[in-house]
């Protein structure tokens, strides 16, 4: 029963993010977003990882925790927020379902990782859902929506990327420090974005003080990139890693259920089809065969 509850809240947590993305774009900014939520989480796992300091197997590889740090949540985490400027954040969540399909993809184009036939059907199919939400205007991605869709794409790319680069370098190193050092590294990463684009006054001592931009940033760093974390590998330890993993089919539904309430943002049938599709693509690209059992 823990275990569900877990998995429900952590559902929840991660797809009430994508509205506070969206609450915070406008007073902050897309960097601005990125370094706040960073910053937040890290502050929440600093304590932990630090009573846990002594349980850290030396030496730490920083080089690989800076490269995870930009590519898990720095990058991605600026492109989501980018996003949703111009694309309803139920859709960016849907799109943000195509991770395990791109990390299959990246795993295969860089790490040298055989992928079967029925992956690359998921594959095929998972990409279709994208065509289905954009009403099949391909030629659309490449021009003005590639702000919104491309960019989405982009992330769940980096995603893949990081994940396949931790498993490959990153095996045997704490997930809490692994997880703390990436915020760490994507607060500086949204530092920069926010130098690069003259946003750094936007984060002005007003600004904080408006009580949605307080709300979002608890929601999304202590609760979205600090608390959350830790029911993941809650889930993971007490249960497995496919247990855990399987927040990913209900974190775009309780994100369209949010955006619906909280935003009003449509639940159109073209949004509904997508994610069936892209779902459908998920399970073939990531289902596991089941083992014959020999008598």
């Amino acid at each position: 029963m823990r275990l569900y509850s877990a998995l429900i809240g952590l559902s929840l947590i991660w797809g009430l993010s994508f509205v506070f993305i969206k609450w915070l774009l406008d007073p902050v900014g897309v960097w601005g977003t990125v370094f706040l939520r960073c910053s937040a989480g890290a502050l929440i796992l600093l304590p932990l990882l630090w009573a846990k300091r002594k349980q850290i197997v030396r030496p730490i590889p920083w080089k690989s925790l800076v490269f995870v740090g930009i590519f898990n949540a720095g990058i991605p985490w600026g492109f989501i927020a980018w996003s949703e400027t111009e694309i309803h954040s139920s859709t960016a969540a849907v799109m943000n379902a195509l991770t395990p399909i791109c990390t299959g993809l990246v795993g295969f184009l860089f790490f040298s990782i055989v992928l079967k036939k029925r992956q690359w059907v998921g594959i095929a199919v998972g990409f279709a859902g994208i065509l289905v939400l954009m009403e099949f205007n391909i030629l659309e991605l490449f021009r003005e929506s590639f702000i919104g869709i491309g960019t989405m794409i982009i992330a769940t790319i980096s995603y893949g990327f990081a994940s396949q680069f931790t498993k490959k370098y990153l095996q045997g190193t704490a997930i809490l420090l692994v997880t703390t050092c990436s915020l760490f590294v994507a607060a500086v990463v949204g530092f920069i974005g926010m130098l690069f684009t003259g946003t750094v006054s936007q984060l002005s001592g007003e600004t904080l003080g408006e009580p949605v931009v307080w709300i979002s940033i608890i929601g999304l760093g202590c609760f979205g990139s600090g608390i959350a974390h830790l029911l993941f590998y809650y889930m993971v330890k007490n249960g497995s890693a496919e247990f855990a993993t399987s927040v990913t089919y209900l974190i775009p539904i309780t994100a369209m259920i949010w955006g619906y309430v909280l935003l009003e943002e449509p639940i159109t049938s073209n949004l509904v089809a997508g994610l069936v599709i892209i779902f459908l693509g998920v399970y073939l690209a990531t289902r596991k065969p089941k083992q014959v059992k020999v008598l």
